[in-house]
């Protein structure tokens, strides 16, 4: 295992760093979003609210640092802040139609990029190599999900 463990580790930067979307542009607001910004608006949804300490904890940051990424968001009018009904000291984050139309325009990958790479290989490989990322992906949504589990855990106990 620890062989597989160093050959990802060497191998999903190469393919990142070729595919990757470098920033996102909105040209109807004339602003460029970092690729940090768009994922977070990635994980957003304009009909149902999450709170912020919920999404921190998804993406792997801090209270502190979702916070002033949101503040920077509801500036450029991506991102609405709203209270809870049910509870007033609760504050949920929603999509702007802005932020809903950047979300459904970008993707973390370039599709001009991923077809170059993906042209680089025969149909077999292609199939092979699309297999295996579904794969990975899944193990990922599982990973994540255990780990979302333990910290909601977590943050309830400190309440």
């Amino acid at each position: 295992m620890p062989d597989q463990v160093a050959q990802l580790m060497s191998l999903y930067p190469r393919i990142y760093f070729a595919c990757h979307t470098r920033h996102v542009a909105d040209p109807k607001r004339n602003r460029i979003l970092s690729s940090h910004q768009a994922s977070v608006l990635d994980h957003l949804d304009d009909i149902e609210s999450t709170g912020l300490l919920t999404l921190a904890a998804h993406m792997g940051v801090t209270a502190s640092t979702m916070s002033l990424t949101i503040d920077r968001l509801a500036r450029n009018g991506y991102v609405i802040r709203e209270r809870d009904p049910q509870d007033g000291r609760r504050v949920g984050l929603r999509l702007t139609k802005a932020g809903v139309r950047i979300k459904s325009e970008k993707s973390v990958l370039d599709p001009v990029r991923v077809r170059a790479v993906l042209d680089q290989l025969t149909t077999e490989e292609r199939r092979q190599a699309i297999h295996g990322l579904s794969l990975l992906a899944q193990a990922s949504s599982r990973a994540m999900q255990k780990k979302a589990g333990r910290k909601t855990t977590t943050l309830r106990s400190h309440a």
